[in-house]
C-alpha cells in the first residue's frame, strides 16, 4: 500500500555486494526484457483457478457484499453519445449536472464494495453539446472531491488514432481522461511493478499512449484491452488474506548493481573497490541521495534529523567517489518477495467493472489471475465459472 510516501518497509537493505572485493555488475544483455527473471510472483499455487461473475443489474446498486472488491476498472456510458435502449441506463440525463450526479451515485455504491486498501479507475471522455465541450470529466473530480475522493490522477489516454470526425473549425478529438481515485491514502499500488512492465524501470507518468481496440456489437465501445491491464498492473492485488483483508505487496531491495555498459558506472564500481567502500557506505549514498535529504528520513531516530552514522559513511562515500557517486543514487533495485501477514487463508484480488459491456476488463483480470466481476443491464459477455 502507498500513497505519496513509499513505506521504508518496502526498502529493507542493500544488497550485498563487495563481500568478495569484486565488483559485481549485472550484463543487461542476459536479463529478459522487462527484468522478467529478477521479479518473483506471489505465491498463488494453492489457490483456485480465477473465477469470472456476471450479474445483470444497475451499476449504482450491485448484489455483492460490503468491502469484497480489491479495483474497480470501467467505462461508463459518455454523456449524451449513446442510447442503450434500457429504461435505467447512465448517459442521456436532460443536463451534464444529472449525469455527473449518477455517476456520483455509483461512485458511492462502489465505495461500499471496496476493500480497504482499493480504488477506482474511471475511463470517461468529453462530450460537445451546443458547439462546447461540457468539461464533464472535471465536473466528475470536483464532485467526487466534494464527496471526500481522493483524485490520485488524471491520466491522459492519447489514441494512436481515432474516430473520424466532421468538424472543420476544431482540431479533432485524441484523446479521453482515466481518472485514478480513492475513498483512503492507504490504497494498493504497485509501482515497481507497472515501471518494470511499462517503463524500464522509471515512473512511466500519466500518459498513456494506446490504441483502439473495436468492436461492432451493441455496444460499439473501442475499449482497449491494455488500459485494463495497466490499471490491474498497478492496483489490483494479486493475493488478499481472508482473515485481515491485507494484500500480499512487493517486497523491493535496492542493490548496488550498475550497467556496466554506461562508463560512469563501470567507473563508479570500480572507484568503490579501489577505495574500499562498503554496503553501509553505498546504502548510506541511497539514503541520502544526490540532495542529502532524499531517503535518509527513512533512516531518521525520530528526531527529525538525518542519523550522524549515515551522514558520516555519506562524506566518506562522496569523498572517495567524487562526482561518480550520482550512480549509486540510481542503482537497480529488485523484487526480493512478497508480503505475508501470517493468517492462513488467501484469495485472489477481485476486479470488478460495472459497466462491462462486451467483458474485456474481466478477460484481462483472468489473464492476470484475478478473480472477476461484471455488472451491466445488458450483458453481452457469457458468463464463465
Amino acid at each position: 500500500m502507498t500513497a505519496d510516501v513509499e513505506p521504508s518497509r518496502l526498502e529493507p537493505q542493500v544488497l550485498p555486494l563487495f563481500a568478495d572485493r569484486t565488483p559485481r555488475v549485472v550484463d543487461l544483455d542476459q536479463v529478459p526484457a522487462g527484468d522478467a527473471a529478477e521479479v518473483p510472483k506471489p505465491d498463488t499455487s494453492g489457490l483456485p483457478a480465477p473465477t469470472q461473475r456476471v450479474i445483470v443489474g444497475d451499476a449504482r446498486k450491485i448484489d455483492l457484499p460490503d468491502a469484497s472488491v480489491d479495483l474497480v476498472v470501467t467505462s461508463p456510458p459518455y454523456w449524451k453519445k449513446r442510447d442503450y435502449g434500457h429504461a435505467n441506463q447512465i448517459g442521456l440525463e436532460d443536463t451534464p449536472q444529472g449525469f455527473v450526479s449518477a455517476i456520483m451515485d455509483c461512485l458511492e455504491e462502489w465505495r461500499r464494495l471496496l476493500r480497504p486498501t482499493g480504488s477506482v479507475f474511471l475511463n470517461v471522455g468529453d462530450t460537445y453539446h451546443k458547439r462546447s465541450l461540457m468539461g464533464i470529466p472535471g465536473r466528475i473530480e470536483a464532485a467526487a472531491m466534494d464527496a471526500g475522493w481522493l483524485i490520485r490522477n488524471r491520466i491522459i489516454w492519447a489514441k494512436e488514432k481515432g474516430m473520424p470526425e466532421p468538424a472543420k473549425n476544431r482540431l479533432a478529438n485524441r484523446h479521453e481522461y482515466i481518472i485514478h481515485l480513492s475513498p483512503r491514502p492507504n490504497y494498493y499500488y504497485d509501482l515497481f511493478g507497472y515501471s518494470i512492465e511499462y517503463g524500464n524501470g522509471a515512473n512511466p507518468g500519466d500518459v498513456w499512449t494506446m490504441g483502439l481496440d473495436r468492436n461492432m456489437g451493441a455496444h460499439l465501445a473501442p475499449y482497449p484491452r491494455e488500459l485494463a491491464r495497466r490499471a490491474i498492473v498497478l492496483a489490483c492485488p494479486p493475493a488478499v488474506c481472508t482473515t485481515c483483508g491485507v494484500p500480499s505487496e512487493r517486497i523491493v531491495a535496492r542493490t548496488a548493481q550498475l550497467d556496466p555498459r554506461r562508463p560512469q558506472a563501470k567507473r563508479a564500481m570500480q572507484l568503490a573497490v579501489e577505495k574500499g567502500l562498503t554496503e553501509a557506505h553505498i546504502a548510506a549514498i541511497q539514503a541520502t541521495g544526490v540532495s542529502d535529504a532524499g531517503k535518509a528520513l527513512s533512516f531518521q531516530t525520530g528526531t527529525g534529523r538525518n542519523s550522524k552514522s549515515v551522514q558520516t559513511l555519506a562524506k566518506e562515500a562522496k569523498d572517495a567517489l567524487g562526482g561518480y557517486f550520482r550512480e549509486f543514487t540510481f542503482a537497480k533495485k529488485v523484487t526480493t518477495g512478497w508480503t505475508d501477514c501470517g493468517h492462513e487463508g488467501r484469495t485472489r484480488g477481485v476486479v470488478l467493472d460495472p459497466f462491462m459491456g462486451t467483458g474485456t476488463t474481466l478477460q484481462v483480470a483472468l489473464q492476470t489471475g484475478r478473480d472477476a466481476i461484471g455488472v451491466d443491464l445488458n450483458p453481452l459477455a457469457p458468463e464463465v465459472g
